[in-house]
């Protein structure tokens, strides 16, 4: 059995420990203090009189902080331990545990109370080995502070531990020799503060304290906040508020503030991808528009002031290229890895102009698109620039870095995840299927944009040309008339690369599926080789290459699933859609928590109830998004000029909906639905 883990987390700062509250180094998994791609603490492990601390129970108050009720020893003891510890913690821009001590006995006690604290300043990219830093320790006992710091060259990172309660400090940690009286309780704080320095040894946090909107002190008022601004959900589905409320509190808890932008944007999500992913960031920022439309110009704003500029082998960069990932870890600061300003994509680009479009249809705000008219431009000259490497008219990719880009650069980008049924993987440059669609649907966007927006008519019909000629030489090119379902990808000579997968939905999505195949294509989604009863899955069963935990090739991806269900709605297939909105609903409710990132495809017939995968991630944001989003599909929730348009379409059982104040540019406005089963019920009531 895996070990459980328990985390707190506030943006990209979060802590991972045992479900005891200790740290220790596992190179399974990132355990320790993280901030900014840094594990500033790498051990934390409280002693009571020598002895480690169980646990009794945990209360995980919010996504910010947790508390452990602890005994001393072994299980045995539980029942009549005269002392046990309460460890309360807590994270923001820095870290805090609380440490409250109670003596059960009848007469005072003496306990030496010992917290171990160490630091290897590991990269997240480099948890399974970490390379071993010459760390400087210094301790001040007067003051009862740890320092531990590393630097190299310009690269500097410094955990400052310091306790409230008096302590022997030493190198290794704290020592509390205590008196506690009886039936009485001893409290300390201990406190991390995490210092960032760069160039010139200038504090970045310091240096950019005004600029940035920092994590508010109260984080308890600011998840209240946050919450109150969404949507209210009423349900007659009891458990689903709850599902609804845990989507979004997984969204507050994962947005931070870059460095260098001075607005809260979403990072991927918790263990792995606690950075600003482009493709993750813009497909969150596409799910909540009905919900938390204040991600999205952040979003905009920050990838428009990354958006490529130059030819970069390294980076994958290339003029108007939309950024694939951001990181501050040591290995990015040397090159050693290329994710500092990692451009690895081929997705992002069209994904930024479709987020654009889309946002301003939700809220109205004009300055924004016209404000950000150039990297848009841009964007859609990369498409048919850069883009085009076969000079075919298709969107493909191929990495520049051959010794650590990305094999491939679409949202499946594991190294095996483009193969055709039997398993072969194409030659290179690829034109996978959904690039295309995203592509036609960028075009078609930056058209109205150019129209409305730019005062730029020829080029609004140039880009609606394209588009059309697109969309026809696609529908030649991608459509396998024997299978009746389009080819997953082009190889450079223009061979289809057959298989079936979820990336079908993505193309419904797009717009690019003329009317007559639609209901072929539908019909492949939900059958039985693709869709599992949770989900569709990414690569269909039945094929040599599946495999139900694969990640791209058969298990299924919440995210995936709710671009495939507003696709189906998009082609008026509504009770597919509401078939796949209620397995991942049901999916999200019975994993309990924070919903996965992905889930093995084995039919929910054989297994009855969701096998996360042990590589998913949780919380993720478009995980989280996913949720929401599918709320949103089977409202039929669209922006239609000043109006909110509402076009149910419910599970069957899911009864009556209402969804309360939808922000966009009417304001707010609110939502009702019910399920046909709801609206017999309701016709038979009014009969009699």
């Amino acid at each position: 059995m895996r070990q459980e883990r328990v985390h707190v987390v506030a943006g990209n700062a979060f802590a991972v420990s045992d479900a005891h509250g200790d740290m220790e180094v596992d190179p399974r998994t990132p355990v320790g203090l993280f901030s900014f791609d840094t594990r500033f603490i790498s051990r934390w492990v409280l002693t009571i009189d020598g002895q480690r601390l169980h646990a009794l129970s945990r209360d995980d108050m919010a996504y910010f902080e947790t508390r452990f009720f602890l005994v001393p020893g072994t299980a045995s003891h539980y029942v009549d331990a005269d002392v046990s510890v309460i460890r309360h913690r807590s994270i923001d821009d820095s870290f805090t545990e609380q440490l409250t001590v109670l003596n059960h006995s009848a007469a005072p006690a003496d306990f030496v109370l010992r917290m171990e604290v160490g630091a290897d300043f590991a990269d997240t990219s480099e948890i399974r080995s970490p390379t071993p830093r010459r760390v400087t320790t210094a301790a001040s006992p007067p003051d009862g502070v740890l320092r531990l710091r590393y630097e190299r060259e310009r690269f500097a990172r410094e955990a400052t531990v310091s306790s409230t309660a008096p302590a022997d400090v030493d190198e290794g940690g704290f020592t509390y020799r205590i008196t506690v009286p009886a039936h009485g309780k001893w409290i300390t704080d201990l406190h991390v503060g995490m210092t960032i320095r760069g160039e010139g040894g200038h504090d970045l946090r310091e240096s950019l304290e005004s600029h940035r909107l920092r994590v508010r002190h109260d984080m308890r008022h600011d998840l209240r906040d946050w919450l109150d601004r969404a949507p209210q959900l009423v349900s007659e589905q009891e458990r689903l508020p709850a599902v609804y409320e845990r989507a979004l509190t997984d969204l507050a808890a994962l947005r931070y503030v870059p460095l260098a932008y001075p607005g809260r944007v979403p990072v991927g999500g918790l263990p792995w991808a606690m950075a600003l992913h482009g493709r993750d960031a813009l497909i969150t920022c596409l799910q909540t528009l009905p919900f938390t439309p204040e991600l999205a110009p952040n979003t905009l704003r920050m990838l428009a002031l990354l958006q490529g500029g130059r030819l970069d082998d390294q980076h994958d960069e290339e003029p108007g290229k939309i950024l694939a990932e951001l990181r501050y870890g040591e290995s990015a600061a040397f090159g050693e890895q290329p994710t500092g300003l990692y451009y690895g994509a081929a997705d992002t680009t069209p994904l930024f102009v479709i987020l654009l479009d889309e946002y301003e249809r939700w809220s109205g705000d004009a300055a924004l698109v016209r404000e950000l008219r150039h990297p848009a431009r841009m964007a859609l000259d990369w498409i048919d620039g850069y883009g085009d490497l076969t000079g075919d008219g298709y969107l493909r990719y191929r990495r520049r870095d051959t010794r650590t880009g990305l094999v491939n650069q679409c949202w499946k980008n594991s190294p095996d995840a483009i193969a055709d049924a039997v398993g072969r993987q194409p030659a290179g440059p690829r034109a996978t299927c959904e690039l295309q669609g995203y592509a036609y649907d960028a075009k078609i966007r930056g058209a109205r944009l150019a129209r409305e927006f730019w005062a730029d008519p020829e080029y609004a019909d140039q880009l609606q040309r394209e588009a059309a000629a697109l969309k026809e030489r696609f529908n030649r090119d991608f459509w396998l008339p024997r299978q009746e379902h389009y080819a997953l990808a082009l190889e450079p000579d223009g061979t289809p690369v057959e298989a079936l997968t979820s990336n079908l939905g993505h193309l419904l999505w797009s717009g690019i599926v003329p009317e007559e195949r639609s209901r072929a294509v539908a019909d492949h989604l939900l059958g039985p080789q693709l869709f599992s009863g949770w989900g569709v899955r990414t690569f269909a069963d039945g094929q040599l290459a599946y495999n139900p935990v694969g990640a791209h090739l058969g298990a299924v991806w919440p995210s995936d699933n709710s671009l495939i269900a507003a696709g189906l709605r998009r082609y008026h297939h509504d009770e597919e859609a509401a078939r796949v909105a209620a397995g991942i609903l049901a999916m999200a409710d019975l994993a309990g928590g924070s919903v996965p990132e992905v889930i093995a495809g084995y039919p929910r017939t054989a297994t009855g109830y969701p096998v996360q995968l042990p590589m998913a991630g949780r919380p993720q944001s478009w995980s989280a998004g996913a949720l929401v989003m599918l709320l949103g599909t089977i409202l039929g929730l669209r922006p239609c000029g000043d109006n909110l348009l509402v076009n149910p379409a419910l599970p069957e059982g899911f009864g009556r909906i209402e969804l309360l104040d939808v922000p966009g540019r009417w304001g707010r406005a609110d939502a009702y639905g019910r399920d046909r089963s709801a609206a017999r019920r309701g016709r038979r009531a009014r009969l009699r």
